[in-house]
C-alpha cells in the first residue's frame, strides 16, 4: 500500500482507492531477471538462498528522504524465474518481528511487519499488489485503470517465510505464476514487467512504521508506477 495514508477502504465493496499520479519519471536501464535453477529443497532456506545468489540484490531504501530514518533497517530482494513462475526472495533485517494477522486478505500493512510486491505486465493497465506477513499470511489485490483495488480470493501465489528473531531477520520466498499477472504464454522467457518491492517495518513503542522500497520514489507512495523498475525475463 501507499504510505501516504490517503487510500480509502470500503469493507462493503472490498475496494481500495489509490490516488493517481502519472507524472513522468527519468528512464532507467531495465533489470535482467535471471533464470533460477531448481532448488535442492523448496522448504530449505539455505538451498533457496544459494540458488538466488547469481541474481543481483535490489536494495530497499527511502529515496524520498535526504537521509534515512534513524530506525531504518536494511532489506534486499533478489528476482528470478523458471518456466512460467516468477520467483522472489527477500531478506529483511528487523529488530522486532511481529504481526497480528490471522487470516488471508487482512490489511497486513496495518497489522505489523509486511513485505509488499507490486507487479504489472507490459501492455496492461491493471496491476497487482501482493503482501506477505512474517507468519506467511497473504494479501492479494488488483488495481485497474481507475486505481480501484479489489481484494482477490483464492491462491494467486505461494509463499514461505522464515523468522529468525535471534539474528533479527526474516525471509520471504514467493512463487508467482505468470497467469496471475499477465495473459502470458506458458513461459516467462521474453516477457517484461514493471515491478516494485516495499516493506512496512513496525517496532513496538514507535508510533509509525518505517517504510522503504526498491523504487526511487520521490514521495512515499508505492503506487507511483512510473518509478517502478522494468524487469526483463530471459534477455
Amino acid at each position: 500500500m501507499s504510505s501516504s495514508n490517503r487510500k480509502l477502504f470500503s469493507p462493503r465493496t472490498e475496494m481500495i482507492i489509490a490516488e493517481p499520479d502519472l507524472q513522468p519519471a527519468p528512464r532507467r536501464p531495465a533489470i535482467a531477471c535471471p533464470e533460477i535453477p531448481a532448488f535442492a529443497a523448496e522448504d530449505d532456506l539455505g538451498s533457496i538462498r544459494a540458488a538466488f545468489q547469481p541474481s543481483p540484490a535490489r536494495v530497499l531504501r527511502q529515496a524520498w528522504r535526504e537521509n534515512e530514518e534513524a530506525d531504518f533497517a536494511p532489506a534486499t530482494v533478489r528476482l528470478g524465474w523458471r518456466g512460467e513462475m516468477f520467483l522472489v526472495f527477500a531478506e529483511l533485517t528487523d529488530a522486532d518481528i511481529a504481526t497480528t494477522a490471522t487470516a488471508p486478505n487482512e490489511r497486513l500493512w496495518e497489522l505489523g511487519d509486511a513485505f509488499e510486491m507490486f507487479l504489472k505486465a507490459s501492455g496492461q493497465d491493471a496491476y497487482v499488489e501482493f503482501q506477505v506477513a512474517p507468519n506467511n499470511q497473504r494479501l492479494q489485490m488488483r488495481f485497474g485503470e481507475s486505481l480501484s483495488g479489489v481484494l482477490l480470493p483464492g491462491e494467486l501465489f505461494r509463499s514461505r517465510t522464515w523468522v529468525q528473531p535471534e539474528s533479527q531477520q526474516w525471509f520471504v520466498f514467493a512463487q508467482i505464476p505468470a497467469a496471475s499477472i499477465d495473459r502470458a504464454p506458458a513461459s516467462l522467457r521474453g516477457a517484461q514487467w514493471r515491478c516494485s518491492f516495499a516493506r512496512y517495518d513496525y517496532t513496538r513503542g514507535r508510533r509509525e512504521p518505517v517504510i522503504s522500497s526498491t523504487s526511487p520514489h520521490t514521495r512515499p507512495d508505492f503506487h507511483r508506477q512510473q518509478e517502478w523498475d522494468l524487469v526483463r525475463f530471459g534477455f
